[in-house]
């Protein structure tokens, strides 16, 4: 054979025994040489034929072998071709001078080769065009895609009009069927779920909530709207056969009674915040940390349930914090500088003549506390008057007391009584350092500072005043006996009150309370229009002799109150009730001088007067009764609330006060009053 250009091959010289040598052409054709077996010897065959062949080819001629032909319809196939009877040693090789006889001429070492698995010679084998390899796949997708589409078409058919594949609504599965069908599924399983309690969390507080009792209901319509129509798509309608898709509850909602379901929730899971503080008690001083607070978010609760009520898991509802604004570094602060070395020992406040006064360990609670600063921590507050009310008690005995000036009538005329400058214990200044002294570890000892402090009246003031005269007098009677008792009481109060230049006198401020603990009994009083009886009855007498009494000293009338109906022991509209808590009798001193009250009783009447510098006259002109009214009657059950009476016509009356100056006689005012009286009702006990 020649090359494909024509040209002869070259040969390869090369006999190097390793090489494989190749077949020609010839070979390929049906020619096999002759090949030893691999087991047998030098020695079975003539001396003449144990010379081996040269049977390497060429290296030339091995690279420069045909090429097969490359025409596309021709594929040469390489297919071994091996004599039927042969073997090929796959053993290493055996030398041929193998069993000489020794002394003969040993001849030149040569091996038989070894021969390889040879490659089968090419044989062309007609094989079909390259287009159509592809047939058969072709027609095998063809198939595939037949049967897909005819799949696809079989599906759309049987479930067109009815719901996608696996849809589902509140974890019920409504998937291919008939919208009726769905509709009736969905309400038969989702409607009790609606009376059914639900299970709600805010933060780590569990409850229930009835969905219908919160107002809660399903939209049926809307919520079946929501599930699409069959789709188009393949691949979805494939996946639809291994998935599921939910579609939401639409629920309709009454708000106001889903509102009152999150507050009752909020009640039971709201937590106020802990306000970081530092506690004194019992003398010792403890820490308490911050907690934040929680608060429903009632109005995202509400949505977040209306929303999820249906998935039939736990709902978890929105909660908000409550912040503290005292951090626990704040506490711990407080703790260790102010707190504990507070409590670490006694306060001491040393008078005079070696008396002390203590705040003891278990007071200091008292006195000590703390408040948030607004930067995260506490400030101290420190309650002196709580200290003073502790420290005042025992050096009391080391003060002198101040004494106000008095004025005395035990002569006859009014004599002043000097007043007592006190010496007291300054006790704001005093402690003033008690912040110091309670985080003090060292001395806790402080002293007391005294200082003189005048009395209220002193005796030049006393003298100033100018009470040196009546300058107007009442007196009333005719009282019974138990009214006696508390007009001579209150009256022991009012006698030597002093009104200054200017001030306003209180009757029920001056005497304080009236009651049975202050020694007061049971009289009579006017109750509703009618005769009655109270604890301090009969004072009212008291109260009109000292209105009258300051009516004639020129007083100014401030406040008083007449009886409802006429009393014919008092001048017509020239009296004053008074009532405990309730009725007050208040007049002032116009004048640039002083006025003092004297009181003076017996059994049968009371007197008061007005001591002063008299500077004005006054005249009482009492007007005619008009507008006469006649008493009803009132029948009452017989027993100790019923006081029988005649009764007594009302009428109207008018009273003028005429002020004059008392030096030149000039009308300094004239002032009129008019009082209205109800008639005294007749009252029978039947």
């Amino acid at each position: 054979m020649s090359d494909a250009d024509g040209s002869p091959p070259e040969k390869n010289n090369g006999v190097d025994g390793s090489d494989t040598p190749e077949r020609s052409a010839s070979d390929s054709e049906g020619s096999t040489p002759d090949q030893t077996a691999p087991d047998q010897t030098a020695s079975d065959q003539p001396a003449s034929d144990q010379a081996p062949q040269d049977q390497s080819v060429p290296e030339e001629q091995a690279l420069d072998e045909p090429a097969p032909d490359e025409s596309a319809n021709e594929i040469t196939t390489v297919i071994p071709v091996v004599p039927a009877n042969s073997e090929i040693p796959t053993g290493p090789a055996v030398p041929t001078n193998a069993g000489v006889p020794a002394g003969a001429a040993e001849p030149t070492q040569q091996f038989e080769p070894v021969l390889p698995a040879v490659a089968p010679e090419p044989v062309a084998v007609d094989q079909p065009p390259a287009s159509k390899k592809w047939v058969k796949p072709a027609l095998i997708v063809g198939g595939i895609f037949a049967v897909a589409v005819l799949a696809y078409g079989v599906d759309v058919f049987t479930s067109s009009g009815n719901t996608p594949r696996g849809t589902q609504v509140a974890g019920i599965d409504i998937g291919n069927r008939s919208p009726a069908d769905a509709e009736t599924v969905l309400r038969a399983e989702l409607a009790p779920k609606l009376v059914e309690p639900v299970t709600v969390r805010a933060d780590d507080v569990e409850s229930t909530i009835i969905p219908a009792s919160a107002g809660i209901d399903v939209d049926w319509s809307a919520t079946l709207a929501g599930v699409n129509e069959q789709p188009l798509n393949p691949i979805t309608r494939i996946t639809s056969f291994f998935s599921s898709r939910e579609v939401p509850v639409v629920s309709t909602v009454d708000q106001a009674a889903l509102d009152a379901s999150m507050t009752v929730v909020a009640a039971t899971s709201d937590r106020a915040p802990v306000e970081g503080a530092v506690v004194i008690s019992g003398g010792e001083a403890s820490g308490v940390s911050p907690v934040v607070g929680r608060a429903l978010d009632l109005p995202g609760a509400a949505a977040t349930f209306s929303d999820e009520w249906s998935s039939g898991d736990v709902v978890d509802l929105p909660v908000e914090d409550t912040p503290v604004t005292v951090t626990q570094a704040g506490v711990d602060r407080a703790f260790q500088d102010v707190a504990q070395p507070a409590v670490s020992g006694e306060v001491v406040v040393n008078g005079r003549d070696g008396k002390e006064a203590t705040i003891g360990v278990d007071q200091i609670g008292e006195i000590l506390t703390f408040a948030p600063d607004g930067s995260g921590g506490l400030a101290p507050q420190y309650n002196t008057e709580a200290a003073v009310k502790i420290l005042a008690p025992q050096l009391v005995s080391t003060e002198v007391q101040a004494k106000d000036a008095s004025i005395t009538l035990a002569g006859g005329a009014p004599t002043v009584v000097p007043g007592v400058v006190g010496d007291l214990i300054n006790w704001p200044e005093t402690v003033k350092d008690l912040p110091v002294l309670l985080t003090s570890t060292g001395s806790r000892a402080t002293p007391a500072v005294y200082a003189p402090v005048p009395p209220a009246l002193t005796t030049e003031g006393a003298e100033a005043l100018g009470i040196k005269e009546v300058i107007g007098e009442f007196t009333t009677g005719g009282f019974e006996y138990a009214s006696g008792v508390n007009i001579a009481l209150a009256a022991s109060v009012l006698d030597g009150a002093i009104v200054k230049p200017g001030e306003t006198f209180s009757f029920n401020e001056y005497t304080g309370p009236r009651g049975a603990a202050q020694g007061y009994v049971e009289s009579g009083i006017i109750n509703n229009g009618r005769p009655d009886k109270a604890v301090g009855g009969g004072i009212s007498q008291l109260a009109t002799t000292l209105y009258n009494a300051t009516y004639f000293a020129g007083m100014e009338d401030v406040a008083h109150t007449e009886h409802s109906y006429y009393i014919s022991r008092y001048p017509e509209a020239r009296e004053a009730t008074i009532f405990d808590g309730a009725i007050d009798l208040q007049f002032r001193n116009p004048s640039k001088t002083g006025v003092m009250i004297q009181t003076i009783t017996t059994s049968s009447n009371v007197t008061v007067k007005i001591w002063g510098t008299k500077t004005v006259d006054v005249e009482s002109i009492t007007g005619p009764r008009t507008s006469p009214t006649s008493p009803n009657t009132v029948v009452l059950p017989k027993g100790d609330g019923c006081i029988a009476s005649s009764g007594a016509p009302g009428f109207t009356a008018s009273d003028t006060r005429v002020i004059t100056d008392h030096a030149t006689g000039a009308q300094v005012s004239s002032n009129t009053r008019t009082v209205k009286y109800d008639p005294v009702p007749i009252v029978k006990c039947e």
